[in-house]
Parts: C-alpha cells; sequence; structure tokens
C-alpha cells in the first residue's frame, strides 16, 4: 500500500467493505482484487479508500442542500439519514417516489445538483430520473452492479449494515475535513456504528 488508509485496513476488513457477491460485472472487474475460494469476489480496498477520498473532495464543492443521498433498501436507510444530519444533504431513506425529481407538479419536487445512491439497482428510479436530468450519478456498487448510468462508482459491498455504515461514516468525515469543519486530522462526534441501522 502506497498511501495511508482513511482507517486502519483491520477496520474496513472487520465491517466486510471488500466482500462482494459470487457475480461480476465487466464493468467492476476492474476493481476486483481476487476471487475467494468460496467464489464470493474480493474488491480491492486501496481502490474504495481513493474512491471515497474523491468523492468527498467533490461533494465538499457543492452546498449541502444541492446534494441528494438515497437508499431504497433498509440498510441503507439509517446510515444515509446520519450522513444528511452531519452534511446537510437532503436524503430519501426509503421508497423513492417517481417524479421526485422529474415532475415540478409534485409536492416533494427536488433538484440536486448531484445525487449519490446506495445500490444502483435497489435505486434504479432515482438513477433514471437523475440521468433524464443530467445530474451526475455517484453511486455504491457492489461486484455485480451495472455502470451505464453510474458516473462515478465506489466499489463496496453495499449489502452489508456494517460495511454501507462505514462508508457513509467515512464520507461524512472527509466531506467535514474537505469544508474546514474539522481539522484534516479530525474525527467525528460519532462511531461508525452510530450510522447503523439498529434492531
Amino acid at each position: 500500500m502506497t498511501n495511508e488508509l482513511l482507517i486502519e485496513l483491520d477496520s474496513y476488513l472487520a465491517a466486510g467493505l471488500h466482500i462482494g457477491t459470487q457475480q461480476k460485472t465487466s464493468d467492476m472487474e476492474k476493481y476486483i482484487f481476487r476471487v475467494r475460494s468460496d467464489g464470493l469476489y474480493v474488491l480491492d480496498i486501496q481502490k474504495t479508500d481513493e474512491r471515497i477520498r474523491q468523492i468527498a473532495k467533490l461533494l465538499a464543492k457543492y452546498d449541502p442542500e444541492d446534494i441528494l443521498v438515497v437508499a431504497t433498501r433498509q440498510y441503507g436507510q439509517a446510515p444515509v439519514k446520519k450522513f444528511g444530519e452531519i452534511t446537510g444533504a437532503t436524503t430519501i431513506p426509503g421508497r423513492f417516489i417517481p417524479g421526485t425529481l422529474t415532475n415540478p407538479n409534485y409536492a416533494k419536487f427536488i433538484e440536486p445538483k448531484v445525487i449519490v445512491v446506495t445500490d444502483p439497482r435497489s435505486d434504479a428510479q432515482a438513477v433514471l430520473e437523475s440521468k433524464q436530468n443530467g445530474i451526475p450519478v455517484i453511486a455504491l456498487c457492489d461486484t455485480e452492479n451495472l455502470l451505464s448510468f453510474v458516473d462515478i462508482a465506489v466499489p463496496v459491498n453495499n449489502k452489508g449494515r456494517k460495511a454501507i455504515a462505514l462508508v457513509y461514516w467515512l464520507l461524512a468525515r472527509q466531506i467535514l475535513r474537505e469544508r474546514g469543519e474539522i481539522p484534516e486530522d479530525g474525527d467525528l462526534d460519532i462511531d461508525a456504528t452510530d450510522f447503523e441501522l439498529k434492531f
């Protein structure tokens, strides 16, 4: 590893951030580190770490209210809510209502400048509407995701509760660092586990 990771490698591994599925797409091939004996594809943590840094830099340039973060899937909803609370981004945890980005007559119509989706497959409606409006799409992508409508992929296990919580926690921390709201080596006052869905 040439440059230092944002957090200890062990913390990434413990959250299962690198564990993919047994399927892979040619789109995601470049992010895959190896395949395990049980057939699961393993993502390259170095690439995930670099991508989190790049995206935080990018998102820090936007006004928080111009960022929309979406998570239809259950495990993504709590992390996305927390991310919004910390960064000021607009969030849609839960069902994404068709027309949210395309129908100005809809009461909750919004016009974000950039969108982050937790899984381009389960958040397909949000991705589709973003594309229709030319809104750049950043997506957490697992080994079996397709990137046809994704502008920037974050290679990560987007199914695991701990993995999704950790990636949103890291993104939030990096964005605050980039904005100068906390020092460059500063930390959030809550742990990644506080981003997790609680049962």
